[in-house]
């Protein structure tokens, strides 16, 4: 094989790497058709059975404690693992912290469990790191520190054991919301569509669903979850809040709180909808001109390490040249 490459030219070579990456491209393309394809039915069928789940009897029969002996796997087990650790460290207080449960719902981490979960990783991943440390060390033949720093090592690495998830539960809440920011005004232009057009809050909101799950498949989903507490819940206003809750984002709270005072004052909703659209549109517009107005500063020290030194190359390269050769 190496000889065979030996043997080539540079333009056979370089045909070969050509033919590669064509190749490479096109197998890229057709696996992120297939992902996306998937990743929208999976988002449809969550957003289904969504709706399913929280009508009024089966939110009944959620809250009982059947409902958690029906749950089958290893989720079940992890999570039963999870509530009992808590429950003995005397932590049951974490288990109804709201900020928690608002930070995963952030992140996309729902379920009845999911702070108990959440919780439980970030003990075992710190007591994990902790014990990993010690062992590593403790295996160490020539360590140049006293005894009492290996303690420090291994303390050290449980308190970044223990923020680790935390971190990556952030990172991704953080990605989520960076999504549904560029995607609100677009989102919010056909809120406006739909109910000017004739259709109801509800029916709006499951229509924007629909025309949004390629482009932001975040925000559908948020929209459909809202969609379906508007059909389920008897509190209107409670579902409203839950978007902005769930989001986190200004603009949502911002949409939330226009259509509670809409309802709450019988103004035209459509004619609120089309204000909160033209001022999220205006501070889209406002976040691209400051972005652009800062690229010239960015671009200084990439084009002074990266452009420079090859135009001073260009220039005086062939003047220094003809120096040495004289």
């Amino acid at each position: 094989m190496m000889t065979t490459i030996a043997r080539m030219s540079d333009a056979e070579l370089i045909m070969w790497f050509l033919m590669a990456g064509t190749v490479i491209a096109i197998l890229f393309f057709v696996l992120s058709y297939f992902v996306d394809s998937r990743k929208s039915n999976r988002l449809k069928s969550v957003l289904t059975s969504t709706r399913t789940d929280l009508s009024r009897k089966q939110m009944e029969e959620f809250r009982k404690p059947s409902a958690i002996r029906q749950q089958k796997g290893q989720s079940k087990a992890f999570a039963e693992l999870s509530q009992t650790l808590l429950a003995k460290m005397n932590l049951q207080n974490l288990l109804h912290s709201t900020e928690v449960r608002q930070v995963l719902a952030q992140a996309g981490i729902r379920g009845r469990n999911a702070v108990a979960v959440y919780m439980s990783t970030r003990f075992v991943t710190a007591f994990g790191a902790l014990i990993v440390t010690l062992v590593v060390l403790g295996l160490a033949k020539n360590f140049p520190y006293p005894e009492f720093v290996k303690l420090l090592f291994a303390a050290l690495a449980g308190v970044v054991g223990f923020y680790i998830p935390r971190i990556l539960v952030m990172n991704n809440a953080q990605k989520r919301q960076q999504e549904m920011t560029q995607a609100f005004p677009d989102a919010l232009d056909l809120l406006v569509i739909c109910v000017e057009s004739g259709l109801g809050v509800e029916a709006a909101f499951t229509r924007v669903t629909e025309e949004i799950m390629e482009s932001s498949p975040a925000l559908a989903q948020e929209f459909g979850l809202t969609s379906a507490e508007l059909a389920y819940l008897g509190d209107r206003r409670r579902a409203y809040e839950n978007l902005a809750n769930r989001t986190g984002l200004p603009s949502a709270k911002s949409l939330s709180t226009t259509l509670i005072q809409s309802e709450q004052y019988g103004t035209p909703v459509g004619q609120a909808l089309r204000v909160l659209s033209q001022e999220k549109r205006d501070e889209r517009m406002s976040e691209a001109e400051k972005k652009a107005a800062a690229l010239p500063a960015k671009l200084t020290v990439p084009m002074i390490i990266f452009f420079l030194p090859v135009l001073f190359m260009v220039v005086i390269g062939p003047a220094a040249i003809q120096i040495g050769n004289m």
